[in-house]
């Protein structure tokens, strides 16, 4: 495989940025909280895990979401790990759609909202909030997960994708 040239890229040439880090393929994830507003959902592409002992997993959020304010005060939220064919879901949270509706979720005591059919949902408490450019790491302490079997789906270059082999 040969890698196409490509002129150097200028400081603050963001398009050009976004593209080389669309390159790397990622996993989407919904993150549910309570918030003032009630109970809400945004689609995530960077997600990972921090450490296994203790169970810590982190994602970002941009300072200038909509939803800022009210995940970076939650104390709880779950990260769901989206199935394959899972794309009007994945769209419903990237775009201006974020509160969830009673058929949108479980509600759980002392949790996160419950996404149902997803291939991995990790309960967190928030374990750290991290400022860091222009976004908020969110480190979670892992309370408890589930996982399920089947394809994932992915992100690559602005267009969604599946994993080829989920074994």
């Amino acid at each position: 495989m040969t890698l196409d040239p490509l002129p150097d890229v200028v400081a603050g040439d963001t398009p050009a940025y976004r593209r080389a880090l669309g390159a790397f393929a990622t996993g989407v994830c919904v993150v549910t909280a309570h918030s003032e507003a009630g109970p809400l959902g945004i689609t995530i592409n960077s997600f990972t895990s921090v450490s296994l002992e203790p169970r810590l997993v982190l994602w970002c959020l941009d300072e200038n979401s909509e939803r800022w304010s009210a995940f970076a005060a939650a104390d709880r939220f779950a990260i769901h790990v989206l199935a394959a064919d899972d794309r009007a879901r994945a769209d419903r949270f990237a775009r201006g759609i974020w509160t969830l509706e009673p058929s949108d979720y479980v509600e759980q005591a002392d949790k996160a909202p419950r996404l149902e059919h997803v291939l991995a949902r990790l309960e967190c408490t928030t374990h750290a909030r991290v400022p860091m450019g222009d976004h908020l790491i969110l480190i979670g302490q892992v309370e408890s997960f589930e996982v399920e079997e089947g394809d994932a789906l992915t992100y690559h270059r602005g267009q969604y994708g599946r994993t080829g082999d989920s074994r």
